[in-house]
């Protein structure tokens, strides 16, 4: 039982300098892993811009399409990509360049983060305008070229982080219930995508999810909205989900209570993501834990893996370190 962050740390602007950033991004490695050297993670800082969010990160690794950076957001091309996709790579790769460097000895599990097929789907548009989910064969084209990415993303990490005992890949799909319910909007606004049958996105999703596990490493998917597919996500492949404890729905307790008794890995946050009006202590976040479990019918179990409600992009730095300690502790009280 141990503890980890969901992906964002606050920090950057996209209108500071390269070495700025480069400073922010240095301090964000040190709290992670000052905070976190059970379950470390590779941070993110979106405050940087475009190349720096979720979505950019993703096509950061996508190299069999072209890409670029549109004033409506980021959208296929027909040809090569663009300057701010081979920003997006020069980043990631400097981000990488000082996690190496700050993770010598590290020893234990370490956790990278990349957009899922879906989300992407739903905020990558065409060439010619719309999102990508309203094509079918532009869908699964992306989904291949990302798990193509992500499994040479992995082999990196692995390079990387010779220490690690295990790199764990932890799929973000916060836009998959909505893909499943016709709820994503389209371009204009005035109307919503069609639905995504179950058997599809799980064909994307299993896309991904294989390739992480084919490269060695061990598929999580996150998604913070509460109505999760728990059991889609599952029958994809992979070996554990990650989820808001206050957002959940009741409908998806089963789900999850499922996973633990598989053995897999929960991540369950039980921390705001932003500065909470009251001072919380680790052991009533260690109490908010054991009720849940509680009303699962379950004891503690080595799967359970304590984090923030979702990214802390949005905290304060001194919340955004305080969080991390919190749930770090508070597994320690579980134990």
């Amino acid at each position: 039982m141990t503890a980890t962050g969901i992906g964002s740390m606050p920090g950057g602007d996209v209108l500071a300098s390269e070495d700025d950033n480069a400073r922010e991004y240095a301090e964000a490695v040190r709290v992670v892993l000052g905070e976190l050297p059970d379950f470390a993670h590779l941070p993110e800082l979106p405050g940087r811009g475009a190349g720096a969010s979720m979505t950019g990160r993703a096509l950061a690794l996508v190299t069999e399409l072209g890409v670029d950076l549109q004033p409506a957001g980021w959208r296929l091309t027909g040809s090569g990509s663009g300057i701010d996709h081979r920003r997006a790579r020069s980043l990631l790769g400097r981000d990488l360049d000082v996690f190496e460097e700050h993770a010598q000895g590290l020893a234990g599990p370490v956790k990278v983060q990349v957009c899922g097929p879906w989300t992407l789907a739903a905020t990558v548009e065409k060439p010619r305008g719309d999102k990508v989910l309203a094509d079918h064969g532009a869908r699964r084209e992306l989904a291949e070229a990302l798990a193509l990415g992500v499994a040479d993303h992995v082999a990196d990490m692995r390079r990387r982080v010779p220490g690690a005992t295990e790199i764990v890949v932890q799929v973000d799909e916060p836009a998959l219930p909505a893909v499943l319910a016709a709820q994503v909007p389209t371009a204009s606004g005035f109307g919503k995508h069609r639905a995504i049958h179950p058997p599809e996105a799980s064909g994307a999703l299993e896309t991904v999810l294989s390739a992480v596990t084919g490269a060695g490493a061990t598929p999580v998917v996150h998604c913070c909205a509460g109505e999760v597919p728990v059991d889609l996500i599952r029958g994809a492949g992979a070996r554990g989900v990650a989820v808001d404890l206050a957002a959940l729905r009741a409908s998806a307790y089963d789900g999850v209570a499922a996973a633990l008794e598989a053995g897999e890995r929960v991540l369950l946050g039980v921390v705001p993501t932003l500065d909470p009006a009251t001072s919380l202590t680790d052991k009533a976040v260690a109490d908010k834990a054991l009720r849940f479990l509680d009303m699962l019918g379950l004891e503690p179990v080595p799967g359970l893996v304590l984090t923030p409600g979702c990214g802390l992009a949005g905290a304060s730095p001194a919340w955004a370190r305080r969080a991390l300690e919190l749930v770090a502790s508070a597994s320690k009280h579980l134990r």
